[in-house]
């Protein structure tokens, strides 16, 4: 188990409890739903997976990447979201195909072992083949398909993103199996530059949405000086001082993923004082009860929205987060990383 003490925050033992509590609600059959009863998504679930790693818990980490083996489509895409006796949406969002390469190399990362990348590889090279096949020559990738295929006719910045960390993830895990994929790094070249230099012609306007603001520093696309003003610009915009992030700029809706996240993302720009300021406001969301996480809190009156729901995404976060402000895992810095700069190694 690689969880530590988040000093005047959160302790190791209440991290256990919620990596206890995702692990509760994961299926027989390795799926991680939001919450009982609720559907799962490709992206969501492998960031659950992650935390189960990061909390030791590698028997139910690899039950979830093999839930995803299964559910892959001949074609090598996922659909968006699953119940758990069928699919809900069958539309096929990139970055959904994506992250799955980050979440086994943060796997393999974490345990040494490479016989799980070798397992897994054939997956993540299905998958990286589907969200390429919707990138743009410009760079972009564009959102999702229609269940028939169709493609969506714009791409998002957020998700673009974080495709492009997935990308070097892949990419690592490329290297690591000797499986060379130039066409891969070509790829990755071409969306950093659309995100770092074309951001406004690219992408759809999503300018009220916190994650569009912070995204492209946590996916370690944008770096240094350059991030560190991103995150400065529009921090009146989007932090709501000794709470947390707004979800949407012009709604007091604090959601305790999106702070962690952009805790990550002061973390990879060396703002550790600002990252562990958000990580300690997300610690409202936490139920004692169960050592859950409260998806979202409306201010002032800290009501819960959605009323009452506490999700296995929004306690993942929250794990992820921890370990990156501890370093207690050997894939504590997968998440701060530049993905440029480290796209040739796993570990």
């Amino acid at each position: 188990m690689w969880l530590r003490d988040v000093e005047d925050v959160v302790a190791a033992v209440e991290l256990g409890r919620t990596v206890d509590g995702i692990a509760d609600w994961q299926l027989d059959d390795g799926m991680i739903p939001w919450f009982p009863g609720g559907h799962a998504d490709p992206w969501n679930h492998t960031e659950a997976a992650m935390a189960l790693t990061v909390g030791g818990r590698i028997e139910d980490a690899v039950r979830a990447f093999a839930w995803l083996e299964a559910r892959q489509r001949p074609d090598g895409s996922w659909h968006r979201y699953y119940l758990a006796d069928r699919v809900e949406e069958d539309k096929v969002d990139a970055n959904c195909c994506a992250y799955p390469a980050t979440g086994v190399r943060h796997l393999v990362a974490c345990t040494g072992d490479r016989t799980l990348a070798e397992r897994f590889w054939p997956m993540i090279d299905r998958a990286i083949a589907v969200v390429l096949g919707l990138q743009t020559p410009r760079g972009e990738v564009l959102w999702a398909r229609h269940g028939d295929g169709t493609p969506w006719p714009f791409a998002l910045l957020t998700g673009s993103s974080s495709i492009a960390r997935s990308l070097g993830d892949a990419l690592a895990l490329a290297d690591l199996l000797g499986e060379p994929r130039p066409g891969w790094r070509a790829a990755l070249a071409r969306l950093t530059t659309t995100i770092r230099t074309a951001e406004t012609e690219a992408f759809a306007p999503k300018h009220r949405w916190a994650m569009d603001w912070y995204y492209p520093v946590l996916a370690g696309v944008v770096t240094g000086e350059v991030a560190r003003r991103r995150l400065e610009e529009r921090r009146a915009t989007f932090v709501l001082e000794g709470h947390g992030v707004r979800c949407v700029s012009d709604q007091p809706w604090v959601t305790a993923a999106e702070t962690c996240e952009c805790a990550l993302a002061h973390l990879a720009v060396g703002d550790r004082s600002t990252a562990v300021d958000l990580f300690r406001w997300a610690g409202a969301h936490r139920d004692p009860a169960t050592g859950r996480y409260w998806t979202g809190l409306v201010h002032p009156d800290a009501v819960t929205f959605p009323d009452r729901e506490l999700s296995t995404y929004t306690s993942a976060a929250v794990v992820l987060a921890a370990d990156a402000l501890t370093g207690a895992s050997p894939g504590s810095r997968l998440l701060v990383d530049p993905v440029v700069d480290d796209v040739t190694a796993v570990g």
